[in-house]
């Protein structure tokens, strides 16, 4: 069994038809997003996607787990990419009727992280939105740093709660600085980007903050 849930995904037909862009929502089995920001009229057509083992299919490279007692990150984000790419995201648009002119992909906390890891990896995404995404993640900045890659005509929306920073992991405070790096990396890369502050912590307002990613999204790719 891959990481990809392609079983359970959820399609939320926007206004545009077939042809629309499409916004992929990278989803968790056992917490899935709550339907309502889905629902609100839009042009693109949304589908949500659930991961097995969110931990593992999300991150880029293993890493030790935050706290005590609990697993480490698996760091095969590059596996999960390819299932999407070589062969759920074209299953899904096949079983959906759909015939998309682009494609995004949007995530929250590790998914975020993901969203942007797939932005610059694959050719396949027009844009990201990283919704308090786990910039902070060792080692990413300077990963994305060093990658050659070409985001002309691109966009990503990233979004971080405004009390994020004040987190009680040393590691986890430095994301706001690292999510101020990684928008200077993507637009030095051709990217156009959003970076909005938000309110609240990490745990908070989630489908208000889904609801703007996917709302920021839908207006550049239409």
């Amino acid at each position: 069994m891959g990481y990809v849930d392609a079983r359970h995904y959820r399609f939320f037909p926007g206004d545009g038809g077939v042809h629309a862009p499409a916004i992929y929502v990278i989803d968790s089995p056992e917490h899935p997003f709550e339907v309502t920001p889905f629902a609100e009229p839009r042009h693109t057509n949304i589908i949500t996607l659930p991961v097995h083992n969110w931990n593992d299919a999300l991150t880029p490279w293993p890493a030790a787990g935050l706290y005590r007692g609990e697993p480490d990150f698996g760091g095969e984000a590059l596996l999960t990419l390819k299932e999407l790419v070589n062969g759920t995201i074209s299953s899904i648009e096949r079983e959906s009727g759909l015939f998309p002119a682009a494609r995004a992909i949007c995530g929250y906390s590790l998914g975020g992280l993901f969203a942007m890891y797939a932005l610059v990896h694959a050719d396949v995404f027009y844009a990201c939105a990283c919704l308090s995404g786990s910039v902070w993640y060792e080692g990413w900045v300077e990963h994305l740093q060093a990658l050659d890659f070409d985001l002309s005509g691109r966009y990503a929306y990233l979004s971080l709660g405004i009390k994020e920073r004040r987190a009680a992991r040393p590691i986890l405070k430095t994301v706001q600085e690292r999510m101020t790096a990684c928008e200077d990396i993507l637009k030095a890369h051709g990217a156009t980007v959003d970076f909005c502050m938000v309110p609240g912590n990490h745990l908070q307002h989630i489908p208000e903050r889904l609801g703007a990613g996917l709302e920021a999204l839908d207006r550049f790719m239409q």
